[in-house]
């Protein structure tokens, strides 16, 4: 048997095992619930019409003729219900009502009266001042005849009278039984087939990177140069990557990703605070007003502006980079030169703030794998979002280290730091903090990107207070 057959063969008989178990308890539960509904409408069957009989006693005599008439009525009556597929077309109901010592005094069948029904746990124990309810067949071993019984208490003068007991064949619901029973074991049978198409396409999905991988490794063993083996084992490493990645886009083609409602949503929602303000100047500014004024709301008018387009241009970044599964040039990156270009051209904010690079690295290997634009972003977005938390004067830090088969760059600023409140919504889109110096908001969208950069590059990202004060931002990589 082929590795893809296996597979397959071992989806579909865990599949088979679960949904068959789960069938039987639906199947065998499908009775008992349709009785408890049942008996629960007895329950108040019993009472209404015990009410009606209790309205008949005189001087401690039960008088059950208006009940006798009722039913008559009723089970002459002629009708053509239509329930859930199924025609009712007579009243099955049964009624009968016992004296205090259990006799028999009416029965709507008129087979029982005169009849000692002390003994029937119904009347027994209703008469007792419990509830009282029991099933019994009409012909004794056949079940198919089973009739639900339930009692109510007839009272007088504080006390028990007699017993109205309320019956209803289960045949009467025992066919939406049948019927949800068949329909459950349709949609099994239909789901049986639907999981044995999704199982092969997962077989499909999980077998091709083994392949990938297995033709490397037979690529690798004919290979006598030299480097060969530093090719395999880079090439194994990367499995459980080309795992991860095919089974995303089996999830992909199979269910499908849309963040169309998300972004429509969360767009305009921030959309709503410039476009008021661009709105309230330009009305301002329809009437006559001195010239000072007027730039300083032609100034708010091209800020807000700005805002827009800076956060459109934000999102749709993101939404691509979302997008992307996979980096599409993977090559190696000294990290050191990577940092060292990311601070030679940050600028400090034009408030005297210093970037420096510490390079914690030397003697030891400080290559990565990715994307060196992407990464150069990243950085880039720590160290604005660092300067823009520290105060004027103060030195940035990107300090770069080794730590086994890691690369780690941290941003240190001296700003005060992320509130307890904020720790854990600082990477969500949209969320921003009021920076020190202008009292102003991003938009929300940088810390964001910098975390879509970091999955891609099969690392992680993480922000914390430092000890002496201030924020650390920690980037972290796979080496090469």
């Amino acid at each position: 048997m082929s590795r893809r057959n296996r597979i397959f063969a071992g989806i579909l008989l865990v599949y088979v095992i679960g949904i068959a178990f789960l069938l039987y308890r639906i199947v065998a539960d499908l009775d008992p619930r349709y009785r408890e509904a049942t008996e629960e409408a007895l329950v108040e069957t019993a009472q209404v019409l015990a009410s009606l009989v209790e309205r008949d006693v005189h001087d401690g005599v039960i008088d059950p003729g208006a009940l006798a008439a009722t039913m008559k009525t009723a089970y002459a009556r002629e009708f053509d219900a239509q329930v859930f597929g199924f025609v009712k077309d007579r009243v099955e109901l049964r009624v009968y009502v016992v004296d205090r010592n259990g006799r028999v005094l009416y029965d709507s069948t008129g087979r029982a009266v005169g009849q000692d029904f002390s003994g029937w746990r119904d009347v027994a124990l209703t008469l007792a001042g419990f509830y009282g309810a029991r099933t019994t067949p009409d012909v004794a071993g056949d079940t198919g005849t089973a009739v639900m019984y339930v009692g109510a208490p007839i009272r007088y003068a504080d006390g028990i009278l007699g017993v109205l007991t309320v019956g209803k064949p289960t045949q009467s619901f025992g066919q939406f039984v049948t019927a949800a029973r068949n329909k459950i074991i349709l949609v099994g049978i239909g789901s049986a087939f639907a999981v044995l198409v999704f199982a092969f396409i997962v077989s499909i999905w999980l077998v091709r990177p083994f392949g990938l991988v297995g033709d490397a490794a037979r690529a690798m063993t004919q290979d006598r140069r030299p480097g060969s083996f530093r090719r395999l084992a880079r090439q194994v490493r990367r499995t459980p990557r080309a795992l991860r990645e095919s089974y995303r886009d089996m999830r992909d083609a199979v269910a499908g990703r849309s963040y169309v409602e998300d972004y429509v949503q969360t767009l305009t929602h921030e959309l709503k605070s410039p476009l008021s303000a661009i709105q309230g100047a330009a009305e301002l500014l329809q009437e006559p007003m001195a010239e000072e004024p007027r730039r300083r709301f032609l100034g708010n008018i091209a800020r807000e502006t700005e805002r827009i387009r800076e956060l459109a241009d934000r999102m749709l970044e993101l939404a691509v980079l979302e997008q992307r599964h996979r980096l599409v040039a993977v090559e190696a990156i000294d990290a050191v030169a990577l940092g060292e270009d990311v601070v030679s051209t940050a600028a400090g904010g034009g408030r005297g703030v210093q970037v420096r690079f510490v390079n914690d690295t030397i003697g030891r290997k400080s290559e990565i794998e990715g994307d060196a634009f992407l990464l150069r972003r990243a950085l880039a977005n720590l160290i604005d979002n660092a300067i823009d938390f520290s105060p004027d004067g103060a030195v940035v830090e990107l300090a770069l280290d080794a730590n086994g088969s890691r690369i780690v760059y941290r941003v240190r600023d001296h700003g005060p730091g992320i509130p307890d409140y904020a720790g854990n919504k600082v990477f969500e889109k949209f969320f921003s903090l009021q920076r020190p110096r202008t009292q102003k908001k991003s938009t929300g969208l940088g810390l964001a990107f910098v975390k879509e950069i970091a999955n891609l590059h099969r690392g992680s990202i993480a922000i914390a207070n430092h000890p002496d004060g201030g924020a650390v931002a920690t980037l972290t990589l796979q080496r090469y």
